[in-house]
């Protein structure tokens, strides 16, 4: 699985002396960034076919990746089930924004 993996990764490297929440939340933030700059002056029409778009696809998926990456070691270090926390969130949300039965 992709936990075991990263864990696999950091241990391999000796980064878990690197891998204090604090630090993983601010790699984290810093790839929202990354991921931000190439979507900063695009259009909503442009920003719709980045993932598809030869010129920004590739760096698209590498920061989507980067990402997803910071926040599976993230909730692995914090003991946090991603699936449950999701799950849950989603419960919560169906709560709270109820579906339009108008379609």
């Amino acid at each position: 699985a992709l936990v075991q993996c990263l864990r696999q990764f950091a241990a391999q490297r000796n980064w878990e002396r690197y891998h204090a929440p604090k630090n993983l939340v601010m790699a984290l933030t810093g790839e929202v960034g990354e991921l931000n700059e190439i979507f900063q002056w695009m259009s909503e029409d442009e920003s719709r076919e980045a993932g598809r778009n030869p010129a920004t696809s590739l760096a698209v998926r590498e920061e989507i990746a980067d990402v997803l990456l910071y926040l599976v070691r993230l909730a692995d270090v914090l003991d946090v089930d991603l699936d449950q926390a999701v799950r849950h969130k989603l419960e919560v949300n169906a709560r709270k924004y109820p579906a339009d039965d108008g379609g």
